[in-house]
């Protein structure tokens, strides 16, 4: 089951296209990172599934409910982080849980043991300070405690771990694993290393276009025959190696040694031990490499 679709789904403000004929799957259960350049149109996608702004063309499904539905029922199912979270800061973090639990129409014991749940799976369990006394990281993961309050079958987070410190990305990507099997999560971020750990499948936005939507296993896969990675004892001349051999392609120095994209990979790996020994070089290692979730992206942002 798809929790979100969409179907040429577009948003245009004036003679700008923010997002244009946009097609999406997102299973039930997974990790969905939604990644793009700051302005590929992220924001206004996930503004349009949380019912805050319209689209020009196009439809889209969300928990299987229309996002046109005048009622918008599917609200009550959802959980929405926004950028920019707001609170109030002479509230505690169990206050403010309690107060976003009664919008939900909760009360009792039922929402007791929702607010115990909440902090504790976002590790807020235990704190007592006033929230105008929290970090970023803290407040980001108040937001996302208070997203899992009414226990949504689908969390929307809107760049979550933007402009926080590497303590508190670490503590809120954290809090984001700990989801995994308790709901489907839809997150939206330009920070590849954060997708690279927490997802299951990526969608990729460039300038308001899906550019491609995959499990991060097959997006690595189609692109890992791409690249060999050798060392060679000694320091061979960059030149040399990247003389104009036909089977070559592109030749970088990396990680210690040197990284050829060639054009067909199957050449490069029955030419390149005759080239090295042609040339004097002594091979010291020689395999096929996986590119990084960071390299597949400036690949297909770039077209390549």
């Amino acid at each position: 089951m798809n929790v979100i679709e969409t179907r040429g789904l577009t948003k245009r403000f004036g003679a700008r296209t923010a997002v244009d004929r946009l097609n999406l799957l997102v299973p039930q259960g997974t990790i969905y990172g939604f990644l793009g350049p700051n302005g590929a149109g992220k924001t206004t996608t996930l503004r349009m599934l949380v019912g805050l702004a319209r689209p020009t063309e196009g439809e889209a499904f969300v928990l299987g409910t229309s996002i046109a539905d005048g009622r918008r029922a599917y609200l009550r199912r959802i959980g929405y982080l926004s950028d920019a979270p707001a609170f109030y800061a002479w509230m505690r973090a169990s206050e403010f849980l309690e107060f976003v639990g009664r919008i939900f129409g909760l009360g009792g014991r039922e929402l007791a043991g929702r607010v115990a749940e909440a902090l504790d799976l976002t590790g807020l369990a235990g704190i007592k300070t006033r929230i105008g006394g929290f970090s970023r990281g803290m407040k980001q993961r108040l937001g996302l405690a208070q997203a899992l309050i009414n226990h949504p079958e689908l969390v929307f987070l809107d760049e979550p771990t933007s402009a926080l410190d590497p303590i508190g990305r670490k503590e809120v990507l954290e809090a984001i694993a700990r989801l995994a099997g308790r709901t489907t999560v839809f997150f939206s971020t330009h920070i590849l290393n954060d997708v690279e750990r927490v997802c299951d499948i990526v969608g990729i936005l460039k300038e308001g276009r899906l550019i491609a939507q995959k499990p991060i296993h097959e997006l690595r896969a189609s692109f890992a025959a791409r690249c060999l990675y050798v060392e060679f004892e000694g320091e061979p001349d960059l030149a040399l190696l990247a003389g104009g051999e036909p089977w070559a392609g592109r030749v970088e120095a990396w990680g210690g040694g040197w990284r050829f994209s060639p054009p067909d990979l199957r050449r490069a790996q029955r030419e390149l031990p005759d080239f090295a020994v042609r040339n004097g070089f002594v091979l010291r290692r020689f395999e096929l490499v996986e590119p990084t979730l960071e390299e597949i992206f400036v690949r297909l942002v770039n077209g390549e």
